[in-house]
């Protein structure tokens, strides 16, 4: 499995998207997201229509043309990490029939910390900068006076995207455990430490294939 195929699942803000730049450094694989993989191939003709058809009407794009977009893209790719896809088990079950994963891999992060995270970031509006109120804060004090919540991190915004992921992806996990794919990380660490645990789970799914 020297071109490993992963998926990599956990609510927003558990460090997906940091976990998965070491990933694509460490074994040269694509990062594959599903807004990506949308931009990417906005034009391509789906049974369903075109994404740009749906993404210019500010529509959710349908799961048969996310599924059909996405796994364009796996085909594609010699190795990779997935993430933000699948979002549901109708996604699930579609990527189940069409390609196989070496390990899937949940970031498991506390709620508490999650909102923490999630409602702490903050953005420099010069530079597009990201900072963090509690671990991340710029030295100088010009930029911190004028940095910025984004919409999407109030605390209101961050419950509802939780209640999402909740409904929605949780059940995921249970999915996956029952195929024997599913390894638990815990998300709460640092990253390094994150990143340490989650090298060793690959490697352990390398040496068992």
């Amino acid at each position: 499995m020297s071109n490993p195929r992963i998926l990599l699942i956990g609510p927003p803000g558990a460090g997906k998207g940091t976990q998965s730049k070491h990933i694509v450094e460490t074994y040269g694989v694509e990062h594959i997201t599903t807004g990506d993989a949308l931009r990417a191939n906005k034009d391509m003709e789906t049974e369903f229509g075109k994404p740009r058809e749906f993404m210019e009407k500010g529509e959710l794009v349908p799961d048969p043309v996310v599924n059909e977009i996405v796994v364009a893209a796996l085909e594609d790719a010699d190795g990779f990490v997935l993430d933000g896809y699948p979002r549901n088990m109708s996604q699930a079950e579609y990527l189940d029939e069409q390609t196989d994963l070496d390990i899937v891999v949940l970031l498991d992060v506390g709620r508490d910390e999650l909102v923490t995270r999630l409602t702490g970031r903050r953005v420099d509006p010069e530079t597009g900068e990201n900072y963090h109120v509690e671990y991340d804060m710029p030295d100088d004090e010009a930029v911190r006076d004028r940095l910025e919540q984004r919409d999407d991190d109030t605390e209101d915004v961050v419950t509802d995207r939780l209640d999402v992921y909740s409904e929605n992806t949780e059940p995921l996990v249970e999915f996956y455990e029952d195929r024997g794919l599913l390894t638990r990380i815990d998300g709460d660490q640092t990253p390094d430490e994150v990143w340490h645990d989650l090298r060793l789970a690959i490697e352990d799914a390398q040496a068992d294939a």
